[in-house]
């Protein structure tokens, strides 16, 4: 009897051990101070014009002499002339007028981990595009200004969780971007003329949990607003959460433009939404204007989670509008939906006799979300001549 007690015993503890190590396998994922630590199985891989596919030891190969006049092969190739092949040959590349390149064609399972660019010509003029898993529609469509929080065509400095615009003109996301099959990310060029891009994508090839959902952002413009509203979000169906938005207003009067609204309609709203916003700089996580009360001047600010980063002043000759760009991260307060989602922002100033004006501002956002696909369709992006920043900055 006591035999088959122990038995038993150990029989269970050996299940239980075997349930404890599956429960702490570590797949490199979710990556943080708290866990840097965890060894894993992921394999890390990187993407850039030094190695176009990501293959282990296979970056740094272009050859100055062989590769000088293979298009994209070996840009640096006069620089690189006197110290030969595995110096500095190919650090970027050029993307012709109307030409769309692909800028990542890769494998899964795995995620995207950090993507750093820095990107030639007019940014409102090239859009960046990402599909996971073989999908004919984009799960990001976005001009590649405004998806890294510099919608005005200028360089603001830039320091949060999500997205760092660093000198001179550095583009960084740290979204994590998982996907099961393969991930496809391009890059069209629609202006007139030739750009430069230099970039690195960081991935990691490893499991997917089976609840995670596929990263996606939506570009949207109103030039300028009618009703006194800005549609940044809509036709989302399916299940997920919103964690992001960006949003670039140029106000058309005098005064305090920010009076308006965030709405969240989610999962059958109609008229009214679940979720409510208080005014605009409230939902930027700022307050009072963002007037500093001793300058009495707007007073741009960075925080991991919200800012607005970027006031642009007018400079008495050219620059005759006052512009700002806003980010504000859902990263510790995710907005769940279970069946759709719709996102608005009210465009409201102040009149002279204390009431709402009902403004007519032009207003551009990125909303960031993740969702189990598949995804609704996009709209169909503004013309260029509509995404042009009009007038130098």
């Amino acid at each position: 009897m006591k035999t088959n007690i122990t038995r038993t015993k150990a029989l269970l503890f050996t299940l239980l051990f075997c349930i404890s190590a599956g429960a702490q396998d570590f797949n490199g994922l979710n990556m943080g101070m708290g866990n840097l630590f965890r060894m894993s199985k992921a394999k890390t891989r990187s993407l850039s014009p030094e190695n176009f596919n990501g293959a282990k030891g296979a970056g740094g190969m272009a050859d100055p002499v062989k590769d000088r006049d293979v298009r994209n092969k070996a840009v640096s190739a006069h620089a690189a002339s006197t110290l030969g092949k595995g110096w500095k040959v190919n650090p970027c590349i050029d993307i012709d007028a109307g030409e769309t390149m692909v800028i990542a064609d890769i494998d899964g399972p795995g995620a995207i981990q950090q993507i750093w660019m820095t990107p030639t010509g007019e940014w409102r003029k090239t859009i960046i595009r990402m599909y996971w898993d073989g999908e004919n529609n984009p799960s990001v469509e976005v001009p590649v200004g405004d998806f890294f929080c510099a919608g005005w065509g200028v360089y603001a400095p830039l320091s949060s969780m999500a997205v760092c615009v660093n000198p001179g003109s550095a583009f960084n996301c740290y979204w994590q971007m998982p996907f099961r099959k393969h991930c496809k990310i391009t890059m069209e060029n629609r202006d007139k003329k030739p750009m430069r891009l230099y970039y690195q994508i960081n991935y990691t090839l490893t499991e997917v949990p089976e609840d995670a959902a596929y990263f996606h952002a939506q570009y949207r413009l109103s030039d300028p607003t009618v009703k006194a509203e800005h549609t940044i979000l809509d036709g989302v169906k399916g299940r997920g959460q919103y964690v992001g938005t960006y949003m670039a207003i140029q106000p058309t009067n005098n005064g305090w433009w920010g009076e308006g609204e965030i709405k969240f309609f989610m999962d059958g709203d109609k008229t009214y939404p679940t979720i409510c916003g208080t005014g605009t700089e409230d939902y930027f996580c700022g307050s009072y204007n963002f007037e500093n009360q001793k300058t009495h001047q707007f007073e741009e600010f960075c925080t991991p989670y919200a800012g607005m980063h970027q006031v642009i002043r007018p400079n008495g000759v050219y620059i005759s509008q006052q512009r700002y760009g806003l980010y504000r991260w859902h990263i510790l307060d995710p907005i769940r939906f279970e069946k759709d989602l719709k996102v608005t922002i009210q465009d409201l100033g102040w009149r002279n006799d204390g009431t709402y004006l009902d403004q007519k501002s032009f207003i551009s956002t990125v909303a960031f979300w993740y969702q189990a696909e598949p995804h609704a369709k996009f709209p169909t992006l503004p013309a260029t001549s509509r995404l042009e920043i009009a007038g130098p900055l």
